[in-house]
């Protein structure tokens, strides 16, 4: 591990990018965190912090700078107090987002990816914030704000402006956007037991299926005939998935066998895809 000269942080922030690596085996692995770290205290991901990551971790600023601008939660502008995302995917479209985000848009006169004047808002449509189940749904700086309306939706971005109190839907109070990044890269603020961690629209499911006494099958069950049970599986063989790669095992005559393995893809880690 490199020592940085002229280092750009000070002394404690530097301290605590090396923390982070002290967790993982690998020390590349703390990248994710360290980024949030780097926003906590830029308010956003700037050369600077590029820099200061590449030389702790060893690696090229070109690599690091390769992570920033792939994950979405990653900010090249600077981020206004509170990061207020607007999902606008298909189900909360329909049930309404659209029409909040434009009515945000005329409310705060700013387009997506943009900072109110005062600094307070920044205004960003999300393609998912993986809450169909409150759908419409908005995210203060990553905590949930369940069942819109262009009204209450205004309310709050009002209140946050204000410097009224704000509290998430199923979360804690409203932190501001470099707390929530620091929470983000590992230093808890003490909060996590705010508000519920799922809420009653979520848990439906679940409370159906106790009602009923369903239970999930249980694939080693004796009771289970051997014919149904062979028909099943020959019925999966026969599927095949659309951009995924068919992991299969090729019996050959000579009884070796030969295990394909299954295609990746890249995954999105916003508060949805």
């Amino acid at each position: 591990m490199t020592e940085i000269q002229n280092a750009p942080f000070d002394a404690s922030v530097l301290a605590e990018l090396r923390e982070i690596t002290t967790r993982y085996p690998q020390a590349r692995s703390a990248l994710l965190p360290m980024l949030h770290l780097v926003q906590s205290v830029e308010g956003r991901v700037t050369s600077r912090g590029i820099e200061a990551c590449a030389d702790i971790l060893g690696i090229s600023a070109a690599e690091v700078s390769g992570v920033a601008t792939f994950y979405t939660m990653y900010k090249r502008r600077p981020v206004g107090e509170y990061h207020v995302g607007v999902c606008t995917n298909t189900l909360c479209a329909v049930m309404g987002g659209d029409q909040i985000f434009d009515r945000l848009k005329d409310h705060l006169e700013v387009g997506n990816d943009e900072t109110t004047d005062d600094g307070k808002i920044t205004l960003e449509h999300l393609e998912c914030n993986a809450a169909c189940d409150y759908a419409p749904v908005m995210m203060v700086n990553w905590e949930f704000m369940d069942n819109q309306t262009p009204e209450s939706a205004t309310q709050l971005v009002d209140d946050l402006r204000e410097g009224r109190e704000v509290r998430s839907t199923r979360g804690p109070r409203i932190c501001t956007w470099r707390e929530a990044e620091r929470v983000l890269a590992g230093f808890p603020d003490d909060r996590a037991d705010e508000g519920p961690a799922a809420g009653p629209a979520s848990l439906l499911g679940l409370q159906i299926a106790r009602e009923n006494g369903w239970t999930a099958p249980d694939s080693d069950r004796d009771d289970v005939p051997a014919v149904a049970a062979e028909g099943h599986r020959k019925d999966l063989g026969a599927q095949t998935t659309t951009g995924r790669a068919k992991s299969e095992t090729v019996v050959e005559e000579s009884g070796a066998e030969t295990v394909g393995e299954d295609a990746g893809g890249k995954q999105n880690p916003k508060g949805g895809s």
